[in-house]
């Protein structure tokens, strides 16, 4: 058998073709790609994708990474086929977030009831910082009672709201850095942070857990997510700019290969590209990543790729090729 000529690829770039509408006979426009949504406050997770279902009358609609309601900030939104994507975006998160001190709530943030009030207006700077520095690194920590986290196939805030005590388990999380932005004295000060962390970290939790290492109490105040999935902030939309670059006609998703820059590329030959895409394996002659974008010679987004005993098996076909 004849081993296809392969070429390699490390920075793709990416291709605006593939997110272009298509119109259907309904005259509705089926969108693929990805939608960097600033989730409003008091909004979940659920209700923003319900929204932006409904704006775009897009049935397959997905989201990565869960926000809480009282906060706000980037939430990555998958269109149509993106949805199978959601697996494979980078992880890492960041955060903009204020704790305040000498409260303790049962929820670790504002919008629970509050448990102890107490002031602690001598707390100092150097004591603050001496403290917030035991949390940079691999950690561990305890999901709120208040969370999504499910024990014995029950969520946490389910149980919690019928008042059932229940043993959360510890998880073992990484903060790869954490800053202060700005420290505000009182009677209950505040802390302004900034966080990068990996998956599966609770903001909460950390507010919680550095007031009682200060033994003075701690919760969340307030939390914006400034990067998920390799989104930022600055790039976001609201659901208001949504709704009005759509009146206008103007509104394109974000390509479905622009979140995985991440994983490497491997760009196959127009037969091989077609063979792949049809769900046949295809034999490589260099060494690549596990996990790898797959593009055509026309730099065609094709999808993700699973490299197994130097055989490229399709994972995700995102762009078929007849």
């Amino acid at each position: 058998m004849r081993t296809p000529k392969l070429q390699k690829t490390d920075d793709t770039p990416c291709q605006l073709s593939l997110i272009i509408p298509t119109y259907l006979t309904n005259d509705f426009v089926l969108f693929q790609g990805f939608l960097n949504l600033n989730k409003p406050f008091d909004w979940t997770s659920h209700d923003c994708v319900a929204r932006v279902r409904k704006l775009l009358r897009l049935k397959r609609v997905g989201h990565a990474g869960t926000l809480d309601p009282a906060a706000t900030g980037v939430l990555p939104i998958a269109l149509g086929k993106a949805t199978r994507l959601l697996q494979y975006l980078p992880e890492n998160k960041a955060y903009k977030a204020t704790i305040r001190l000498g409260v303790r709530t049962t929820t670790d943030d504002l919008q629970g009831e509050i448990i102890t009030s107490q002031a602690c207006a001598g707390l100092s700077l150097v004591e603050v910082k001496t403290a917030l520095a035991q949390f940079e690194g691999k950690i561990e920590q305890i999901p709120p009672s208040y969370s999504a986290i499910q024990v014995d196939g029950k969520r946490l805030y389910d149980l919690a709201r019928q008042g059932k005590t229940v043993e959360v388990p510890v998880r073992t999380v990484e903060i790869f850095q954490i800053d202060i932005l700005d420290w505000r004295e009182g009677d209950f000060p505040e802390l302004d942070v900034a966080i990068a962390c990996g998956s599966g970290t609770y903001i909460r939790a950390i507010a919680r857990d550095f007031g009682a290492i200060l033994e003075t109490g701690g919760t969340l105040a307030a939390l914006i997510r400034t990067q998920s999935s390799g989104f930022d902030l600055t790039d976001s939309l609201t659901l208001t700019d949504l709704e009005t670059k759509l009146q206008a006609g103007i509104f394109q998703p974000i390509c479905p290969d622009a979140a995985l820059q991440h994983l490497s590329s491997v760009t196959l030959p127009a037969t091989t590209a077609q063979k792949w895409c049809q769900g046949q394996r295809i034999y490589l002659t260099f060494d690549v990543p596990e996990i790898v974008r797959v593009y055509d010679e026309e730099t065609r987004f094709l999808g993700i790729g699973q490299l197994q005993d130097e055989v490229l098996i399709p994972q995700m076909v995102f762009e078929p090729i007849s």
